[in-house]
């Protein structure tokens, strides 16, 4: 039993210690070498703009940082003992150079927190949505519920996965496409279209997490947080992400994934699905 828990306990680390480049099919972009390094840019309008602002702060730290250590490396190689220099230890108070210092940060504080505020309102502005979603985690999976349509189900470790991870199992996880990063059922979502996302648990805290959505949202039990994000029509695909919330033993067993498919091929699916979904009753029935 303890070599069991010691061997998921193991594999729940490694799948949370997976970049944002493991998280999408390699058919759908290539994050090798020198792209693994920076945050996506998503392929929704929010994550660009979180991306974006992303950027911009990165930038900012950049010239702060060149600025600083370049004079402080000018000064010890300009001002060392070697060549003669000797402190002055007479000057004790300055306030231009105390003006200096403190109103730059400022302006500079000012500059980033208003495009953040700006980006982080956008997050939460849920006017105009198409779609509703609710996503209810549960240890350790997914339930989603489309509210105006009717159609629901549960979203799972897939079964390969599962088997493979298996104490003993003796399957070799690399063959195994996707391993611990696909669902036997997945979210599907049409394109360009506003999806608003409701998101809860059923007992502990879990957390919704795609990258390339721009999209981190906690479930919390008797709690609904609020989300959305909305594909670009020219990305359909699949989308990978995990519960980013450590929420148990099987916490790296608990992936999501997002089918995004055009408006005309979500449409069949979801009549195919309300029709498969109406005849389950009847079949239990008999």
């Amino acid at each position: 039993m303890t070599r069991n828990l010691l061997s998921r306990l193991a594999a729940c680390g490694s799948a949370g210690l997976l970049s944002h480049a493991a998280l999408a099919d390699p058919a759908e972009k290539d994050l090798s070498g020198w792209g693994q390094l920076n945050m996506p840019q998503g392929v929704t309008e929010i994550s660009r703009q979180i991306y974006n602002m992303h950027m911009f702060m990165f930038w900012i730290c950049v010239v702060i940082g060149a600025l600083v250590f370049g004079v402080m490396v000018y000064s010890i190689f300009a001002f060392r003992r070697s060549k003669g220099a000797v402190a002055d230890t007479s000057l004790t108070h300055s306030t231009p150079v105390e003006i200096i210092w403190t109103t730059i940060p400022a302006v500079i504080l000012v500059a980033c927190a208003i495009p953040a505020a700006k980006t982080l309102i956008h997050t939460e502005d849920l006017r105009n949505t198409e779609l509703t979603i609710r996503a209810t985690g549960y240890q350790w999976g997914w339930h989603y519920e489309y509210l105006d349509q009717g159609v629901s189900f549960y979203s799972r470790l897939a079964r390969d996965s599962d088997a493979a991870s298996q104490l003993d199992s003796g399957i070799d996880p690399g063959t195994v496409p996707h391993y611990l990063l696909d669902v036997d059922n997945p979210l599907v979502v049409p394109v360009g279209t506003k999806v608003r996302l409701l998101l809860t648990a059923e007992d502990v805290i879990h957390s919704w997490w795609v990258p390339d959505f721009g999209v981190k949202k906690d479930a919390i039990p008797g709690f609904i947080n609020e989300a959305w994000f909305d594909v670009d029509p020219d990305k359909p695909g699949i989308y990978r992400g995990n519960c980013a919330e450590l929420c148990g033993r099987g916490h790296g067993f608990m992936p999501i994934v997002v089918d995004a498919r055009s408006k005309a091929d979500f449409e069949s699916w979801l009549k195919a699905k309300a029709a498969a979904q109406a005849k389950q009753p009847a079949a239990a029935a008999n």
